[in-house]
């Protein structure tokens, strides 16, 4: 019964981002997922490469564990944002080197609600033959996101961003139409099709399971409550002297 719940929770997941269910991991929450995805990446690549790509307003769980790698010989460019907190298209192609093995950029903004141009972001990694990978903790839930047209290589997200229970979360590793092949960085009874060892929390998965459900049925209609909100207490935010709003009026989050 146990087993059948996770398998439910997994189809569940996959149907919200429009993933297959052997492309989704399960693991404690973002943070893990991040850390397995970029120190999965290099040390798989690193004979390949050693240069990632990431953006100086990622949340902690990227640039730290970027910091880590370049202790491990990883050289990292970190992009700066432009007055919106968004990168330059130009500016990231522009640091492309022979070595880059993963662009890292999150989908929208742990602090600003900023989202970054993912689909062009992902477009110019491809071009380049280069794997992408996108923190989308603050996206997942709350608007529609497709892996495929996205063009997606890894994703990373957590259950209590949109109503799960905390500690648990899930990494999205493409299979298709090529195996993007990762370092587990827990040894043990290979679960999670070796990339993940260690028990499955399934109270926590069933949770995170039944939240993507619900998103599905309800995302929509939230976002239309939550706008009016955001709008109405910017309103009387920027009523105050002295206030300004940080980022993109124009592209970020509801």
């Amino acid at each position: 019964e146990a087993r059948d719940a996770v398998d439910e929770a997994r189809m569940q997941v996959a149907k919200l981002i429009g993933a297959g269910e052997n492309e989704i991991v399960f693991t404690s929450g973002a943070t893990e997922s991040d850390n397995l995805a970029i120190k999965g990446v290099f040390e798989q690549l690193r004979d390949k490469g050693n240069h990632i790509i990431t953006c100086s307003t990622e949340h902690k769980a990227v640039l730290y564990t970027c910091k880590h790698l370049e202790k491990k010989g990883a050289s990292v460019t970190y992009l700066p944002v432009d007055k919106h907190g968004r990168i330059r298209l130009d500016e990231l192609e522009s640091a492309i080197t022979t070595k880059t093995i993963l662009i890292a950029i999150m989908m929208v903004n742990t602090e600003t609600g900023v989202m970054q141009p993912i689909k062009e972001i992902a477009s110019i990694a491809h071009k380049h033959n280069i794997l992408f990978f996108t923190d989308a903790t603050q996206a997942i839930g709350k608007i529609p996101v497709n892996v495929q047209e996205y063009g997606i290589d890894l994703m990373a997200f957590t259950a209590h961003k949109f109503y799960g229970p905390k500690g648990v979360g899930a990494l999205y590793v493409r299979r298709k139409p090529e195996v993007v092949k990762i370092i587990a960085q827990m040894d043990g009874g290979g679960h999670e099709k070796g990339y993940r060892s260690g028990t499955l929390n399934v109270p926590g998965i069933v949770g995170l399971g039944k939240a993507c459900e619900l998103c599905r049925q309800e995302m929509d209609k939230e976002a239309q409550r939550l706008k009016p909100l955001r709008d109405r207490l910017e309103q009387r935010l920027l009523e105050i002297p002295g206030i300004h709003l940080n980022g993109s009026p124009e592209h970020r989050l509801f």
